[in-house]
């Protein structure tokens, strides 16, 4: 008798949806074995994450006796399922718009780019090293290098960016945006992975940080949560693709929480240091120290009358005070 409803309607409503399918919108599209596989990009992402740190990351779907013939095994598994994603993705470039995956020359670009990128994989490890130690230097909580590879999401973040940067250097589509937004949704930290971000790379805490497309940043470079390297404007949307829009860090720069800095033409001079919550969009000039005055503190009764300092018995009194910084 409950399903009574339902079993009438149940017809209706599948057509219903079916037909509003052929309206033949972006979000119509019925391709499903022909596009990129989220799910499995991320699965090669933690392949890959495995592969960077061995004897970090156990893969818990099978057991092993000999580690190297293990390493071997995933090596060679993150090639051939990543090189499937590749010729997926490879027909949103415009060089093979309209081209299936199944084309011969779509599937021999795809092993082309799959064998480069796994060349640079022992570049990317050299970078992974270099930010390891810049977290490890930086953060005295920091009591050991394996408590920063397990645990920190910055150093995951970055990571995550360092194998998508390669990918996207060359010109794969989908792919590495899927994966820095499978890390910003992990971690709070959003880095495109068209910036380029140099060596002895720290983030510390993280969360909040936005780090744009067009983003020159140098080495040993030090930011806080909260910190926004963005553009000026997106009112020109599209126009502006392709076009400088994020500033450039230069080395040994220090970016601390809350601060924005926007635009193509603002330049942080090497070895400046940036106060919390300055806003910049003109150049800086190396060494310099920005810094924002101290805000003044008020403090007013739930009528608006400004008062002295707020005693316990008068916030017993009045559960309405508060404090506006």
């Amino acid at each position: 008798m409950q399903n009574n409803i339902i079993d009438k309607e149940i017809g209706a409503i599948v057509g219903n949806i079916l037909a509003d399918y052929k309206e033949n919108r972006s979000i119509d599209k019925l391709d499903l074995f022909r596009q990129p596989q989220k799910d499995m990009i991320i699965s090669v992402l933690q392949k890959l994450i495995r592969i960077i740190y061995p004897g970090y990351f156990r893969d818990g779907s099978r057991k092993f006796y000999n580690l190297e013939n293990d390493y071997s095994v995933q090596i060679e598994d993150a090639v051939f399922c990543l090189n499937k994603q590749i010729a997926r993705a490879l027909p949103y470039a415009e060089r093979y718009a309209g081209r299936s995956p199944e084309d011969p020359e779509v599937e021999a670009e795809a092993q082309r780019l799959t064998v480069a990128f796994f060349r640079r994989l022992p570049a990317i490890r050299e970078y992974a090293e270099g930010d390891l130690e810049a977290f490890y230097d930086g953060d005295p909580a920091a009591k050991f290098r394996e408590e920063i590879i397990l645990c920190y999401p910055g150093a995951y973040a970055i990571t995550v960016y360092r194998v998508a940067h390669e990918l996207f250097r060359l010109d794969i589509p989908l792919i590495p945006r899927i994966m820095t937004e499978h890390a910003h949704w992990q971690t709070g930290i959003d880095i495109h992975p068209g910036a380029t971000i140099g060596r002895n790379f720290f983030i510390d805490h993280g969360t909040g940080i936005v780090i744009g497309e067009t983003t020159l940043i140098g080495d040993n470079v030090k930011i806080y949560q909260g910190v926004t390297l963005g553009a000026l404007s997106t009112r020109g949307g599209q126009k502006l693709r392709g076009k400088r829009r994020h500033p450039t860090i230069e080395d040994d720069v220090v970016i601390y929480a809350g601060a924005s800095i926007l635009g193509g033409e603002t330049v942080i001079g090497k070895g400046s240091i940036i106060g919390s919550n300055a806003f910049i969009t003109k150049p800086i000039a190396p060494g310099t120290r920005v810094s924002i005055k101290n805000q003044e503190m008020t403090m007013k009764n739930a009528s608006g009358q400004p008062t002295g300092e707020v005693t316990k018995k008068e916030l017993e009194q009045d559960e309405t005070w508060y404090w506006n910084i």
